[in-house]
């Protein structure tokens, strides 16, 4: 009998006159496809010439930017160092603020306004770190968290090459400050976050282990981080990886109340995409954990990340939340899929034809989650800036008082 045999790939006609068209339509004319191929060569020639054209002007803007920041930096010496609080009695400085900290004075800004509430001394760090050694030498420190923070060090900023496990010139002062982290916890029962070794590093490009260590204590007892770090699900599962992929498994009462902020401030401000994902069944807890705890750092390039840092300790937790409803907006041309899974790939930064475009252009990543969207600097400050519209901090209160009432 007569055994049908398994096609190995497209046969010759569909190779010559199938290209530009579905297999369930009936194939064109060689001459028409030949004329569609050409058409269609063109346009990708016209896409490139516009995306590269785009690429220059935000590249020219932030270029410009950085010089006037640069060129403020008097202004900063003479009227915001002496005492930085003007800045919320004076708009001008604030927006001065708000488009950058001079790289010579972010170490200064930083600490003064993350303050030091938990009034810790000087010495906390060096404090902290013996009692890491102490525990290290007696066997007692436990291993599962060492692995845990030695897996969080490598995934850790990897373009840069500065935290690189056992080689880069850094690796053992994050260490250090993670594991001192750990410590300065274990008195209140907490443990370690996967996460907090990409915020440790941003602070330790900015300034030294010791003064890091109090502004990295500081800054992640402000309320919000402090409900997603110290959170019973946060310390109940040391790896919790799966809830870090999708759905966040995050529900103490302080988390889950912030995610009802964050749902009413997008059907607020973002009605389409409230809708879209309610309709898909994704609630915030699919992906706001994934950016909130490393603060932006897996998914935004670098230099977004620190613009992003200079008005987060200094607006405070609402910004957080401004923030992310602003990379919603730069992501709300993709947002439609009909399919949920492809939609949850898309938020984890995984869409698949977001990537072979990102290939085929050769464009440059850093390893940012979000690059292969095009997110950049300039395109989410053009989100955050085009907010002011609608975005009031007199709401943010109100919702806060209202889900929080005892904050």
């Amino acid at each position: 009998m007569h055994r049908a045999s398994r096609s190995v790939g497209p046969s010759m006609l569909d190779k010559v006159v199938n290209r530009t068209r579905p297999t369930y339509l009936p194939p064109k004319p060689r001459e028409e496809d030949d004329r569609h191929m050409a058409d269609w060569e063109i346009m990708m020639k016209r896409s490139r010439a516009a995306e590269e054209k785009r690429r220059k002007a935000l590249q020219e803007r932030r270029l410009t930017r950085e010089s006037q920041i640069e060129e403020s930096l008097v202004h900063w010496q003479r009227e915001i160092l002496p005492n930085w609080r003007m800045v919320y009695k004076k708009p001008a400085l604030r927006k001065l603020w708000w488009k950058g900290i001079p790289s010579k004075l972010r170490a200064t800004m930083w600490q003064n306004a993350v303050g030091n509430g938990l009034a810790m001394s000087n010495d906390a760090f060096k404090r902290c770190v013996s009692r890491v050694n102490r525990a290290l030498s007696a066997g007692s420190f436990p291993k599962p968290v060492l692995d845990l923070i030695e897996e969080d060090i490598a995934s850790t900023l990897p373009s840069l090459h500065l935290f690189a496990p056992e080689r880069g010139p850094l690796y053992q002062d994050l260490k250090d400050m993670l594991c001192a982290w750990v410590v300065a916890r274990s008195d209140e029962g907490l443990g370690y976050v996967k996460g907090v070794a990409k915020i440790a590093a941003m602070i330790l490009l900015n300034m030294a282990p010791s003064p890091g260590f109090i502004v990295l204590r500081n800054l992640l007892e402000r309320h919000c981080l402090r409900s997603f770090y110290g959170s019973e699900a946060c310390r109940a599962d040391v790896s919790w990886s799966a809830a870090f992929r999708l759905e966040s498994m995050l529900t103490c009462p302080q988390v889950e109340a912030y995610y009802r902020i964050f749902d009413t401030l997008l059907a607020d401000g973002m009605p389409k995409i409230y809708f879209n994902f309610k309709q898909h069944q994704i609630s915030p807890a699919a992906y706001l954990p994934t950016w909130l705890i490393p603060l932006f750092l897996d998914h935004l390039p670098f230099e977004a990340c620190a613009r992003l840092w200079d008005i987060l300790l200094l607006e405070g937790d609402s910004f957080l939340f401004r923030a992310s409803l602003g990379i919603l907006a730069v992501l709300e041309p993709r947002l439609f899929f009909p399919d949920r899974k492809e939609l949850l790939e898309l938020l984890r930064g995984e869409n698949r034809a977001a990537m072979e475009v990102a290939r085929r252009d050769a464009r440059v990543l850093t390893g940012a989650k979000y690059e292969i969207y095009n997110v950049d600097e300039e395109t989410l400050w053009e989100r955050l800036d085009a907010m002011e519209d609608w975005w009031r901090e007199s709401t943010w209160t109100r919702l806060v008082q209202r889900e929080l009432p005892d904050l």
